[in-house]
């Protein structure tokens, strides 16, 4: 399959896609959040498509993105007066409701649950794109099953070129990480997915408290133990852990840290390196963000640049564990190698 790249700020190749996403192609969209690998959700033959361009199993439900929150009833049945709050308060952007299903909707977009995930996202291009077609657009990361996210249009190239029918270039996401899932389809309130909206900003929206559980069993997007992983071996190693390790390691490392303390020592580390008995080592360093917000923004994209060198192992600095972090923590654990 020939993958036409598309230019989003080129009103002919926007229109072009929109075609495309109409005749039940597959369009790599930018989100705020990821780039999506849309398709009309109301087209099983599309909805499909999606599963075998990615390798993902045909029972992980898919995220449907709507353009407006009375959309909610075209895909959503016994829907609470907490998704219309919430619809008013946090969209467009990275919060997605877990509703009651509508007895229409196929289920393969559900991945055979009578659950539906909805969102109506951020970024001007994919709300252009809802508009354009007047469909409901399923869309998961557009990257093969449970590696790296893409964040820029050739991150979904490294992955998908040839698979899918178009890749439309918006530029980088300004937020870099997956939405909050919140499932309203129980009395109380529960985040199944952590991610850049928390638990405590749900809860002063709504006036009550929200469950985090550490485990379910409900399947949803993004959801498995294993995701997000990059080819090369990920490890997360606190501070002092990872400076001993560094001074004994003979692998090539791609080293990601954040705190001054780490920064402070690396240059003095690195020198040390040079004359110790395992010289012929090699590391690059990459200094993310110390806000979480720039920490999240540049995650994904700092993976995918480590993942693509010669080196043996990608390790990271233990990003701080407070509950702002916790979407970047989640992503993290997913990512990291199980020895």
């Amino acid at each position: 399959m020939n993958t036409e790249y598309l230019l989003a700020d080129q009103p002919l190749q926007l229109e072009r896609a929109a075609q495309l996403l109409i005749a039940g192609k597959l369009v790599a969209v930018p989100t705020e959040t990821v780039y999506g690998l849309a398709a009309d959700a109301s087209n099983p033959e599309a909805v499909a498509r999606i599963f075998k361009a990615k390798g993902r199993p045909a029972n992980h439900p898919l995220i449907v993105h709507i353009a407006h929150p009375d959309d909610m009833h075209k895909w959503a049945e016994q829907i609470p007066t907490a998704a219309f709050k919430l619809a008013e308060h946090f969209w467009p952007g990275p919060l997605t409701l877990l509703l009651k299903k509508a007895a229409h909707v196929n289920a393969s977009v559900t991945g055979g649950e009578p659950n539906i995930a909805l969102r109506i996202p951020a970024h001007p291009i994919m709300q252009t794109l809802l508009r354009m077609t007047k469909l409901g657009l399923a869309a998961p990361s557009a990257n093969p099953y449970q590696q790296l996210s893409p964040t820029q249009a050739k991150h979904v190239a490294a992955g998908l070129n040839e698979k899918i029918d178009a890749i439309l270039d918006g530029g980088s996401c300004s937020i870099g990480m997956e939405s909050t899932i919140l499932d309203l389809t129980h009395s109380q309130a529960r985040i199944l997915r952590t991610g850049p909206i928390t638990a405590s900003t749900i809860a002063r929206c709504l006036g009550q408290d929200i469950a985090q559980p550490q485990q379910h069993t409900v399947a949803i997007s993004g959801n498995k133990q294993q995701h997000y992983q990059p080819r090369k071996p990920l490890r997360i190693l606190d501070t002092e852990q990872l400076l001993s390790q560094l001074r004994q390691t003979s692998q090539r490392v791609a080293l990601v840290f954040h705190s001054q303390r780490l920064q402070s020592r690396l240059t003095k580390q690195a020198i040390e390196q040079q004359a110790a008995a395992n010289a012929h080592s090699s590391f690059v360093y990459r200094h993310a963000p110390r806000d979480k917000a720039g920490y999240a923004q540049a995650l994904y994209s700092t993976l995918h640049e480590l993942d693509a060198l010669n080196i043996d192992a990608i390790w990271i600095e233990r990003p701080p564990q407070t509950p702002e972090w916790s979407d970047v923590n989640d992503r993290l654990q997913r990512a990291a190698s199980r020895d």
